[in-house]
């Protein structure tokens, strides 16, 4: 904790300082500016993919396959939203990257992967060689690529709110869930529009094998092709900035592993014969999937460690009560220190309390990039911002906090003793 002088900050200042740390910005770089342009494009992304996806399927299939379409997607933002706890990042960011792949990506995909396969098609003269190349070869590189351009935004212009692999996994996890959700519509009603020509009813359609396969059995296909590009990313935010080698390699890295699990997948049912999917399935991407999610949750476990090695500092400042620490790198605790505020003063205690737990999160992790070189231009002015914030929440956050550490056992406390006499040390008289 140093101000631009060089001099250590003692004990806490009085007053506090209210403020927020805004750097100045020309009119066209401002946030609503930016952010109204963003939302015009992908709106207009999003009305061209419905008029193709319905204009495919049909009115009566569309909506069939949306409702179909929809059942995995809150399942797959809430897990991967738990993911990232220690340190939620915003939701615009997330939200903007569920939009980016369930229209901008996916109108790529579909215009590329057309376009692509056409011209195959009528350079070789052979259709059915075309719909092969198209899906094995044409459409991971396509769709990896269109969905990793989401990654890619966020990493260079918010760069803030990406810090590190776990929010390289959920940028990438949110954008590919949009991905499959536009795509598994257009699969579920054309399905339906099958089943409709040929008179089929009942379990024995297209639908429900479609829906078995896309929804059931493998909805987390998409997201963990392109979580290997957030890793990339993720792992590219972690290098010093003169490993420029490292910084551009691992995120190329991660997509060219998203684009080989991706044509796997898609040949599995092909190449390798009727029961190709279900091996490819059992002895690949299902081993990966739980590789991955080790990986991401023992990512979210250094992060805890991180807040325990970085805030004692701000402790020892008067920043942070002494307990406050060990309580902050524990999600048992965090979890306690809210219901605590939520039972003890309500719901503003208990959502001052998580605003805490997260600005001290992102004060660590500030400290940290800090340590390693990392840290932004603004590190100072960025520091006392963080500090600020917790000074405004701390009356409410601090009891809570210090409640948790001692009920799940991260603060020792010394047990009550009485002597023979029936004196008590820790009793006042």
């Amino acid at each position: 904790m140093w101000d631009r002088s060089g001099e250590l900050w003692g004990a806490v200042p009085e007053p506090v300082r209210r403020r927020r740390y805004w750097p100045g910005r020309a009119f066209w770089h401002s946030k609503a500016v930016r952010a109204g342009v963003v939302i015009t494009l992908l709106a207009l992304c999003g009305l061209v993919i419905l008029t193709l996806v319905r204009h495919e399927t049909g009115t009566q299939g569309f909506l069939v396959g949306l409702g179909l379409a929809v059942l995995p997607v809150p399942l797959l933002m809430a897990a991967f939203r738990w993911l990232e706890r220690v340190e939620p990042g915003p939701w615009r960011n997330l939200l903007f990257a569920f939009a980016w792949g369930a229209c901008a990506a996916a109108l790529v995909a579909i215009i590329a992967n057309s376009f692509a396969t056409h011209w195959i098609a009528t350079a070789t003269a052979d259709p059915a060689g075309a719909e092969s190349l198209g899906a094995t070869v044409v459409a991971p590189v396509v769709e990896e690529s269109a969905k990793a351009a989401a990654v890619l935004l966020i990493f260079l212009f918010r760069r803030r709110d990406f810090t590190g692999l776990v929010d390289g996994a959920v940028v990438a996890g949110f954008t590919a869930t949009g991905f499959a959700f536009t795509e598994n519509i257009l699969y579920l009603g054309n399905a339906f529009g099958e089943d409709r020509d040929f008179g089929q009813t009942g379990f024995a359609t297209y639908t429900v094998a479609t829906f078995f396969v896309r929804i059931v059995m493998s909805p987390f296909a998409h997201p963990l092709f392109t979580v290997m590009t957030g890793i990339g990313f993720g792992l590219a935010a972690l290098a010093p900035p003169h490993r420029k080698l490292r910084r551009l390699g691992l995120p190329l890295l991660g997509l060219l592993l998203a684009m080989g699990m991706h044509a796997l997948w898609n040949v599995s049912s092909s190449a390798f014969g009727p029961y190709g999917f279900y091996a490819v399935y059992g002895m690949f991407m299902f081993p990966v999937f739980g590789l991955v999610t080790w990986l991401v949750i023992w990512a979210r476990q250094r992060e805890l460690r991180t807040v325990a090695a970085q805030l004692p500092a701000y402790a020892a400042a008067g920043w942070l009560g002494t307990a406050e620490p060990a309580a902050l790198s524990s999600m048992r605790a965090r979890t306690m220190a809210r219901d605590y505020a939520g039972r003890t003063y309500g719901t503003t205690a208990a959502r001052a309390v998580t605003e805490y737990e997260v600005t001290a999160t992102s004060l660590a992790f500030l400290r940290h990039r800090a340590g390693r070189g990392l840290a932004v231009g603004d590190f100072a002015e960025r520091e006392r911002e963080l500090l600020d914030r917790l000074w405004e929440r701390k009356e409410l956050a601090g009891p809570a906090l210090t409640y948790a550490a001692r009920a799940t056992g991260r603060v020792w406390v010394p047990p009550p003793y009485v002597d023979y006499d029936g004196y008590n040390p820790y009793r006042q008289y």
